[in-house]
């Protein structure tokens, strides 16, 4: 390109790299920005992960406030503030539902700019994922009828998504078994033992957390069921609970879910287009949980969060590349009529590089949420027990009281 030409081109490339530097601006880098909220959350440094979110609440500009939202009801259940999460996890619900009416706007915006430039809307398993946290903290509370009522919600929104929408997802696996625990502890025999079935259907390698299954099978009658399940399980014992004994299930919440990092897809074009990947952060080690002089027991993971995120965002990849060919369209035909209009082709052809440039894939998501829920469960005679958790070396105990017929639920959540 001659100087001259350069020097013509020069306000217009400077008004689009002006552009581009005040868009980037204003999407932001919340996954950035909240990395100080992260170190502080996993070293359970949890008021202080509080205020990190609330310095970045202040400078937000609505694109992330559900990501805030989300952070910030996980932080709270983590620190065992269980009515306070609540709260907050509700309106994230809220905002997610109003954030899925999509605005044509955001989606012309996003065409010819990113992905960032949305509001961020959480991706499928993030919205199940507030209903499960809801279940676990009212649990934590007694509050078990309102923990059933975000069971069913989990449930009925993934029946919705795999029969109405078509998409490839599962059940999951900790939904039905937490709806189990809750329909026991209600002593409603016949739904506990449709749950746990359906959580062992989901989760085959229940081993010992099979246990109410064999014993509900006998105690409802099923006994075709239950013979099927003494073959399949012989070592578990499941004798009736007597008259002074109830239950704890302990669920441990373990690992670091996995963050999104850019991975290039190679179109029919021959255009190379960048889109989301998940990438693993560890594996976490099974927890060893025993309550005073009781057998030291592994935890079981139920449900591994890293493998259902994997699976939801392969689910919308076709959707996305779509999207980013049209981008890629779009843009073009700006260049081209900006080449057009000022009769410079170089100009058509840097108009399009910087448009181009902008195309970034939307790195954000929930990254406080667990890799997995691990599980463990023990029948206690009635009273007051200490729990012990041991994640990666490292110690929590919890004391429980225990009810005589009763189910309790104790949540711990480990980061190793």
């Amino acid at each position: 390109m001659s100087l001259f030409r350069c020097h013509r081109a020069g306000p217009w490339a400077m008004l689009a790299l002006t552009g581009l530097m005040l868009l980037s601006g204003c999407a932001g880098d919340y996954i950035a920005r909240t990395r100080g909220l992260r170190t502080a959350y996993e070293s359970e440094s949890y008021d202080r992960a509080l205020a990190e979110l609330e310095s970045v609440a202040q400078h937000d500009s609505g694109k992330d406030t559900l990501l805030v939202l989300l952070d910030r009801g996980m932080v709270l259940h983590a620190a065992g503030r269980w009515q306070d999460s609540i709260q907050v996890l509700a309106e994230a619900d809220r905002l997610s539902a109003e954030l899925d009416v999509v605005s044509v706007s955001e989606e012309a915006g996003a065409l010819l700019t990113n992905e960032r430039e949305r509001a961020y809307r959480g991706e499928d398993f993030e919205k199940l994922m507030i209903s499960v946290l809801q279940a676990l903290n009212y649990a934590q509370l007694g509050q078990d009828e309102e923990a059933l009522v975000e069971v069913r919600r989990v449930n009925e929104r993934l029946a919705k998504m795999i029969s109405d929408e078509n998409k490839p997802y599962e059940q999951l696996a900790i939904a039905r078994y937490i709806g189990g625990v809750l329909y026991e502890d209600q002593r409603e025999w016949d739904s506990a033992y449709i749950d746990y079935a359906k959580a062992l259907e989901l989760e085959p390698r229940l081993g010992g957390l099979a246990e109410p299954l064999l014993r509900l099978a006998k105690k409802t009658g099923r006994l075709d069921e239950y013979e099927q399940l003494v073959q399949r399980f012989p070592d578990v014992a499941h004798e009736p609970l007597g008259p002074d004994e109830g239950q704890v299930i302990v669920v441990v919440e373990a690992g670091l879910s996995p963050e999104k990092e850019p991975a290039d897809r190679r179109m029919d074009t021959q255009d190379i287009i960048q889109v989301p990947v998940y990438r693993d952060r560890g594996s976490p080690a099974q927890a060893k949980v025993w309550v005073e002089d009781r057998a030291q027991q592994r935890t079981v993971t139920v449900t591994s969060l890293a493998d259902v995120a994997k699976v939801h965002l392969n689910e919308r990849i076709g959707r996305m590349l779509a999207k980013q060919v049209a981008g890629v369209a779009l843009k073009a035909g700006l260049a081209a009529g900006a080449g057009a209009l000022t009769k410079s082709k170089e100009l058509g052809a840097l108009t399009f590089l910087v448009l181009n440039a902008m195309n970034q894939p939307d790195l954000r998501s929930w990254l406080s949420l667990p890799a997995e829920f691990q599980l463990a469960r023990f029948r206690l005679s009635a009273g007051r027990h200490t729990v012990h958790v041991d994640a990666a070396g490292l110690r929590t105990t919890r004391e429980v009281e225990v009810k005589p017929g009763r189910v309790h639920v104790v949540v711990v959540r480990s980061y190793y």
